[in-house]
């Protein structure tokens, strides 16, 4: 008599002859093989477990590299705009031990202290510092800190008719805003 074929079983999609042995080309699980391959997958977790582990602390460790080497330039980063006030520290010494302001000496004095306010703005436009115009400008709150609003019909409203104190940009972005009043026809 023919073997006879039966339904493939739910689920497995394999169809199995009367005897139940395997269709020719499948492979036979044993108790041994199922040992042996869940054995290989637990040490493969171990391995991909540690890889991960080591990876995390690399990630870790580059991370605090990073942040020392940020906290080191934000600490010296000041260290050249020093160097570069350093020369106009030793020219205001020199004109503050200079002779007694009389006469001529006075004189010389003034023009010291204007070459030296000239290589102070030489250096810090250097290092990115540029004035804020304000006077006769349109009041803008960006850029200029209102302090009275003082009532003159000679000006547009708002217009900056005085500069207290100066504003400064450093590289492009608000350092501190110019001081100014404001005019107003109220």
């Amino acid at each position: 008599m023919k073997d006879q074929e039966t339904p493939p079983a739910p689920g497995n999609g394999v169809a199995q002859t009367a005897d139940d042995s395997p269709p020719a080309g499948e492979l036979v699980e044993t108790p041994e093989s199922i040992v042996l391959d869940r054995d290989r997958l637990a040490a493969e977790k171990t391995e991909l477990q540690n890889a991960i582990l080591r990876l995390a602390a690399e990630f870790d460790n580059s991370r605090k590299r990073v942040e020392r080497e940020r906290a080191d330039l934000i600490e010296y980063a000041a260290a050249d705009a020093v160097k570069l006030l350093l020369p106009i520290l030793d020219d205001f010494e020199r004109a503050l031990h200079a002779h007694p302001a009389t006469g001529r000496h006075a004189a010389e004095l003034v023009k010291g202290v204007e070459l030296i306010y000239q290589h102070l703005v030489e250096a810090l436009t250097k290092l990115g510092l540029q004035p804020i115009e304000a006077q006769g400008q349109p009041f803008d709150p960006n850029l200029h800190h209102a302090i009275e609003m003082v009532r003159d019909e000679r000006y547009e409203e708002p217009t900056v008719i005085d500069e207290l104190q100066r504003g400064y940009t450093l590289k492009g972005r608000l350092l501190r805003p110019a001081m100014v009043r404001v005019a107003s026809r109220e």
